[in-house]
Parts: structure tokens; C-alpha cells; sequence
């Protein structure tokens, strides 16, 4: 319960104005965020959520406006004075230091306080807070943070924030890298830091995430509020939709019908047995001309550098890559330039944007390493550059100005038009719409669309499975660095995805309990999904002389092509019995939350003695219950 003290805005911003040169970032926005709530700070690229944000917490100073902090002038002339008062931010743009260690990072603020420091302490501490965040095992509290993925590098940003124990914390997109299991872990915390009294500011363009998490909104369109303090709870999509760019968007997701069947095209990109231990150990996966792949996976399942090895970003180990039918051994990005690919690289700015350079300069970079002839052959592209400029929506006439002056979405269309110039036969997108917002992720994917019918072949990696299965033909999912199903898109959901993607750890567990029920009791035991008429298949055990049920892990079934139709359409508890007189008992599987983990069944022949139902229920549900216990201590 809070008291009405505690409904009175912790934080409020009026009239804050921010100009950069002739523009103006901010004009006259207002915000309040309380304790005891998540407000979500919404709006499109370049609307001004960032600088607010910055602003709140001290990186940039307002050119006009008033910021008061429990009541008082808030005066904060650096980020240090910032965390000293007790507010904190988790940036979109990391900002950690590259050579020092996860866990002198974690700590890094605390460096400028007062007091001597108990590494031992620390580390214990630090160990806490990414056991919470589901990531103690992925992420080695000694390496250097150079040596992380993007994904890695922004929970390090989640868990430095976590450590200041602040009285006010604003998260800038801290999900734009995460799967729906870490949004979900990342969510619990946030909800832990709320009912403890916290005031929290949630910045993010994934609409679905601001209704699950946040109680009230707040959005700028072109530096103006335009709605303060609404609740959630009253508000659709398509609300907040017209408030942040004036209009309804519609259908983002929309597939355009290809002319010709999948089997019918050729193969283009084909990848066997990549190996780049040790994020990359045997990942096998082919695009045809005009298909959209996805790759889908977890933090640390081995995407991103699955595609810098076949970039040349990254040296191999092992395996193939062929691109047309030839094999290619890049070992520079030039070197896969010209053998017909192009790459768009998760971290913009560390590995996109030269941030010395112009938009024009910064758009011709590919071009340059393509051309073999003298001069840089911007010649031979001018036009096409021009109407890419126009199609996107970026300003022709600020081709001469810095790159680094335009919104993150502005940022990264010009990334993409990059690659457009040179018209790969294979292009391949890390999170392109990582940290833009619902505007720019639907010119975005119009563009895909438009790319593949002219026959490029288009990999898209992502951590948002509701965009992998919007835009994409086939999705591949990957684990702990192996190529775990090859689907079509349409065979699967969020939730199918999800459990796929589990660290091949957590899949073990489950796997070994099937191995132990088929050594009790013979015939097949399973794990999996039940949606509808169909049954994704996650484990798979046989005892001797069992019943095959035709199952294998990593597919997708229709409920009528496997031996076991009864059982998989009735979806209830308990045991089955199928017309050829086989018997199945199943048991449902869910998390704390009610999250659906599948079912576990065991598949016995015609007169076969079967176990004791309760008891075989309990030794599942015992199952269950250790996995809970897991998630409540990890």
C-alpha cells in the first residue's frame, strides 16, 4: 500500500526547452514520474525522449525549463552529481568503459565516491545482481567488455544501474537486444524496484512490452508532450500510435505473396557446419533468392557471431560458406563485399557509423570497398542514392551535415541505404530495428519486402520473436552456438520460439528426464508445445522395442500426421488411448508466471502396464517445481 505522500511526483519536468544550434530537441515538455510507478516515455525517432532523459540525469543541461527533485531545484551539472542524488540511467547507447571488467564496470560509479571499496564485496554483489537478471553464467565478471556482444554490453548497462541503488531510474530502451525470457526477467525486477518505492521511466518503441509493464505514459512528438501522465490501462495501440506520429500506421507486418514456391528458387546463401568456437560451433543454415530468414535465439546463442564469421569479421574454424553455388573464404569485410554480400551491424554506433564523417560519406562507405577502379565510383550511384534518400524519407538536402545530428532511426536508415547501393545478392540485418520507432520499423520492413522480390536473399537477426515471425518466410533458431530447428514461420508462435531458444542446458534437464522415464518404463517419452492442431517437438527419448511416434527435436507437426492424434487434440491431463490401442499420458508444464513450458507425455504400446498415473503426474510435476525453484534463486 503507498500513502498519498507517495503519490506525489518524485520528479517533475516543466517546460524544458533544448536547442542544438538552429534546432530544437525539446520545446517546452513536461513529464512526472512517482514513486510506486513505471511511466513509459514514448515517442518517435527524434522526438526527444533521449534528450529528456539525458537531461533528467545530468548529461546535457537544458536550454530553458524547470526540473524539480522531491520538491526542490533539481541542479545537477554532470552525471555524477546526477547519481549522487539519487538518479540513475540505463542509456541505449552503452557507455561503458571497453578495457576494463564486467565487474569494474558494474561498479564504475562507485569509484567517485567516497569511501574504500571490498572488491570481494563487489563481486559477490555483482554476482547477485546478474544471477537476477538470468545471465550469472553468461557473462564472466573478469572479461573486458570489448570482448562482448552488443546484447552483453547492454546488460552490463542494466546491472551497473541495478547497483546504485537509486531512488529514480530511466530505462532508454534497455530491451531493444533482449528475447521475450530476459524482457520477462528484466520486467520482474522492474516490478520488484516499483513496489520497493522506486520511480521508474521505461523508454521503448515495442508497444506490447510498454502495456505489460508500464502504469502511465507520457509522449513527445517533435519535442512537445502531447500526452502526460495517462493511464496505460485506458489507452490502445493505436492510441498511442496517433499521438506519436499523428496517424494510424496499420498492419506493419504485412507479407507480400511470392510468385513462385520456396522449393523453386535457388539457393544463395548456403552455410555448413560454421564453426568459430566459442560463441560459434556448428551452425548449418541455407536463403534462397528472395527469401526473408530469420535467426532467432537468446543472448549468447551465438547470432551475431554467427554472421561476423560469415562476414569476415571473425575468423573460422570450421565449416563452408558458398554464396551463388561458389565457396567464399572472407577474411575481410571487403573481401565478402565483393563476393556479394552486406552486412548491417548490430551496435550502430561501434560498428556502423564513422562519426567524423557525413551522412553522404558515411552512406558511401560500402561503395568504396566494392569499386576496384580509380576514383571512389560515387559517380556511378549518385542517382540511385538520391531516390534511396527519397524512398527512405531522409533529407537530400543534408547530405554535407554529420551523421551523429540525426535521431537513431534517421541513423539507421542511412546504415541501411548503405548496403542497398552496392545490390548484394545476400544482405544480412543484426536487430535493424533495434531503438526505432513504429514509423521507422514500418518503412523499414516495406523496404525488406521490396528488396527480396527483386530477388536479394535477406537475413534478419532479432531478439523481438513477434518481428521474426512477421517479416520472415523460415526462422532458425539457435542455441549456446548450435542451429538448434530450421521452421517455416507460419509452424510457429512467440511461445514455440521461446522454449526452442532455451539455453541447451535447460533443455538437457528435461531430456534426461525423458531418458529416465523410457529406462523405468519403456515405449517414447516427449516434450513439447501444443498449439492448436499442431505439436512442436523440443525433446524426444525411445526405450527398446518402444512405439516410434515419428517425433524428432526441432520439428513441427500437424496432430493427424503423428501416431499419436487423440492425445494431441483432447490437450488435457491424464491418459489417452489411441484407436491402434497405444496409450499416452500427459502433464502440462507452466512457469510462476503461467507461462506455457509445454507438455511431457509417455507413449506406451498396446498392452503394455501402465505406470501409476498420480504417481508418474507427481514425478513430472516434482519437475516443474525444480525448475521454479530455479527461476525464484536465479
Amino acid at each position: 500500500m503507498t500513502d498519498s505522500k507517495t503519490r506525489e511526483p518524485l520528479l517533475v519536468a516543466r517546460n524544458v526547452t533544448r536547442i542544438f544550434g538552429s534546432a530544437y530537441a525539446l520545446r517546452d515538455a513536461t513529464m512526472a514520474l512517482r514513486r510506486h510507478e513505471i511511466c513509459g516515455l514514448l515517442g518517435a525517432n527524434g522526438a526527444g525522449k533521449s534528450t529528456l532523459s539525458r537531461i533528467v540525469c545530468g548529461h546535457l543541461s537544458p536550454t530553458s525549463g524547470e526540473i524539480l527533485f522531491k520538491d526542490a531545484p533539481l541542479a545537477v551539472g554532470s552525471a555524477r552529481d546526477a547519481l549522487r542524488a539519487g538518479i540513475a540511467l540505463v542509456a541505449q547507447e552503452t557507455s561503458l568503459a571497453p578495457d576494463m571488467s564486467v565487474l569494474e564496470n558494474i561498479f564504475l560509479p562507485r569509484y567517485a565516491m567516497p569511501g574504500r571499496l571490498s572488491f570481494a564485496q563487489l563481486r559477490q554483489r555483482a554476482q547477485a545482481i546478474l544471477s537476477e537478471l538470468g545471465h550469472d553464467h553468461a557473462l564472466p565478471l573478469d572479461m573486458e567488455v570489448r570482448r562482448l556482444s552488443a546484447a552483453q554490453r547492454q546488460l552490463v548497462e542494466i546491472a551497473k544501474a541495478l547497483a546504485l541503488n537509486a531512488e529514480l531510474v530511466i530505462f532508454d530502451e534497455p530491451t531493444a537486444s533482449l528475447s521475450p525470457t530476459e524482457v520477462d526477467r528484466l520486467f520482474d525486477i522492474m516490478t520488484r524496484l516499483k513496489d520497493s518505492g522506486k520511480a521508474l521511466a521505461f523508454v521503448s518503441h515495442r508497444l506490447e512490452e510498454v502495456f505489460a509493464i508500464t502504469d502511465r505514459v507520457t509522449i513527445l512528438r517533435e519535442g512537445r508532450t502531447v500526452a502526460e501522465g495517462v493511464p496505460t490501462a485506458g489507452l490502445s495501440q493505436n492510441d498511442i500510435i496517433r499521438h506519436m506520429v499523428g496517424r494510424d500506421i496499420g498492419n506493419v507486418y504485412r507479407k507480400a505473396p511470392s510468385t513462385k514456391a520456396a522449393g523453386e528458387r535457388p539457393v544463395v546463401l548456403d552455410v555448413v557446419r560454421l564453426s568459430a568456437p566459442p560463441a560459434v560451433r556448428d551452425v548449418s543454415f541455407s536463403v534462397r533468392k528472395g527469401e526473408i530468414l530469420g535467426l532467432g535465439g537468446l543472448v549468447g546463442a551465438g547470432r551475431s557471431e554467427s554472421a561476423e564469421a560469415i562476414f569476415g569479421l571473425r575468423p573460422r574454424a570450421g565449416g563452408q560458406v558458398f554464396v551463388a553455388g561458389k565457396e567464399i573464404h572472407p577474411k575481410s569485410p571487403i573481401a565478402a563485399i565483393r563476393a556479394g554480400m552486406g552486412m548491417v551491424a548490430e551496435d550502430r554506433r561501434a560498428q556502423n557509423i564513422v562519426p567524423d564523417m557525413t551522412v553522404g560519406e558515411n552512406l558511401f562507405l560500402a561503395q568504396m570497398g566494392k569499386h576496384r577502379g580509380l576514383g571512389r565510383g560515387h559517380s556511378l550511384r549518385r542517382k540511385q542514392a538520391g531516390e534511396l534518400m527519397a524512398r527512405l524519407g531522409l533529407p537530400a538536402d543534408r547530405m554535407d551535415a554529420n551523421l551523429l545530428h540525426f535521431s537513431g532511426g534517421m541513423q539507421q536508415k542511412v546504415i541501411i541505404a548503405r548496403w542497398l547501393l552496392i545490390e548484394p545478392e545476400v544482405l544480412i540485418l543484426d536487430e535493424p530495428t533495434k531503438g526505432v520507432d513504429i514509423g521507422t520499423r514500418q518503412v523499414i520492413y516495406e523496404l525488406l519486402r521490396e528488396v527480396a522480390e527483386k530477388g536479394i536473399a535477406v537475413v534478419v537477426i532479432s531478439s523481438d520473436f513477434e518481428e521474426l515471425l512477421g517479416i520472415c518466410e523460415r526462422v532458425v533458431v539457435m542455441s549456446d552456438g548450435y542451429t538448434i530447428a530450421d521452421l517455416p514461420a507460419s509452424r510457429l508462435n512467440e511461445e514455440s520460439l521461446t522454449l526452442l531458444a532455451a539455453p541447451r542446458s535447460s533443455a538437457e534437464r528435461n531430456a534426461v528426464f525423458l531418458r529416465d522415464l523410457v529406462a523405468r518404463h519403456g515405449g517414447t517419452a516427449f516434450w513439447g508445445l501444443i498449439d492448436g492442431d499442431q505439436f512442436v517437438c523440443l525433446a524426444v527419448a525411445e526405450g527398446k522395442g518402444g512405439v516410434p511416434t515419428g517425433f524428432a527435436a526441432g520439428h513441427v507437426y500437424f496432430a493427424q500426421e503423428t501416431a499419436i492424434p487423440a492425445a494431441l487434440e483432447e490437450r488435457k491431463p491424464g491418459v489417452v488411448t489411441e484407436k491402434d490401442g497405444r496409450s499416452t499420458l500427459l502433464t502440462r508444464m507452466s512457469n510462476r508466471r503461467g507461462h506455457d513450458l509445454g507438455w511431457i507425455g509417455l507413449s506406451l504400446p498396446p498392452g503394455a502396464k501402465l505406470p501409476d498415473h498420480e504417481s508418474l503426474a507427481d514425478r513430472m510435476a516434482g519437475l516443474i517445481t525444480s525448475r521454479q525453484d530455479e527461476e525464484i534463486h536465479a
